[in-house]
């Protein structure tokens, strides 16, 4: 199931006694916790069955025997456990104790009236586990997976679209880049964005320029279109800039955008059937126009060879192989000059 069909469930009431939330993906097990603390219980119920607790702060025979008790004027009590990735557990060896039989027991009979939550986050529960056996049986688990970087901005479409608005594929390919992986940033700066703008105005690139701090002229996809244009000066202007501010442009984020787009016009280069390149290289249709005046200016052999420069300089940016304290901007300067030339 996804965070979606968990949340919709919860809202017909289709509740399961224990919830194990567990991934290296937190955005959508914090928002099932969040619905299940805003909404299970009413807020006159809360007070006697509402228990929020936190892994570092607890342990398993705390929050068991919180989870025994029966609710008071209520159907239900929910307890959850939050970090509990933090809880220590106890080990399932021949002749564990007393505490992994009773923790064992409990998950495999839950008490109906009790919702446990486990919000286990930044990593996935052992599965060999026999509470993980167990919790499939009497629960439901879900797991949060990490998003892919081709999916980021195909998922910031769907955000946006969600809230009732528009944005354009090439704004949400931006905020995707500058923003990276991290869903619960991305859907911050998102929220921040709609509050200045109506559900008339389709989201563009000066929009996101402007309300998330990226420069309109120096930015990774400008300097992708520069590279592929092969214009020295343009590329120049933004380096220099990049150089002179590196915390905003990170050398990692810079590495990363490069090699992935380089990545793609190289599959570009073996599609048999061009028609299918939005699919294959997992982009919106808007950019396929992009690769493909990417492989004209740059061949086969040459792709190859700026993929190779890209993971060379990536290794001298962390300190492997590269000689004497070399600033990025210098690296970065070195590499850009390499590949366009």
């Amino acid at each position: 199931m996804t965070a979606a069909e968990i949340i919709k469930d919860l809202k017909a009431r289709k509740l399961k006694p224990v919830y194990l939330l567990h991934g290296e993906e937190p955005f959508y097990i914090d928002q099932v916790v969040d619905y299940l603390e805003a909404n299970l219980l009413t807020d006159m119920e809360k007070g006697f069955n509402q228990t929020v607790l936190y892994g570092k702060d607890a342990d398993m025979a705390t929050i068991l025997n919180a989870a025994k008790r029966y609710p008071m004027m209520s159907d239900y009590q929910l307890i959850i456990v939050k970090e509990a990735q933090d809880l220590k557990w106890a080990k399932e060896t021949e002749g564990a104790s007393k505490e992994a039989g009773f923790v064992q027991h409990y998950f495999e009979n839950p008490l109906p009236s009790t919702i446990l939550v486990l919000a286990y986050k930044y990593a996935n529960f052992d599965k060999r586990k026999k509470i993980y056996k167990a919790i499939t049986k009497s629960g439901l688990i879900f797991q949060s997976d990490p998003i892919r970087d081709y999916q980021l901005a195909p998922w910031i479409e769907d955000f946006v679209r969600e809230k009732g608005y528009k944005i354009a594929p090439q704004a949400a390919a931006l905020m995707a880049e500058y923003l990276g992986a991290d869903l619960s940033k991305i859907a911050n700066e998102v929220e921040k964005l709609l509050l200045n703008i109506s559900k008339e105005v389709t989201i563009d690139i000066a929009l996101v320029q402007k309300n998330i701090g990226i420069s309109k002229e120096y930015n990774v996809f400008e300097l992708q279109k520069a590279i592929v244009m092969r214009d020295p000066f343009k590329c120049n202007q933004i380096v220099n800039y990049f150089a002179n501010n590196p915390k905003a442009n990170p050398m990692i984020m810079v590495m990363a955008s490069l090699n992935g787009y380089f990545s793609k016009v190289l599959k570009y280069h073996y599609l048999v059937n061009k028609h299918d390149a939005a699919k294959v290289l997992g982009v919106n249709p808007y950019f396929i126009k992009d690769y493909e005046m990417a492989s004209r200016n740059y061949n086969l052999n040459k792709v190859f060879q700026v993929v190779s420069l890209l993971r060379e300089y990536d290794l001298k940016s962390k300190g492997v192989e590269s000689t004497g304290n070399v600033t990025d901007g210098e690296l970065l300067k070195e590499l850009v000059f390499k590949i366009i030339h």
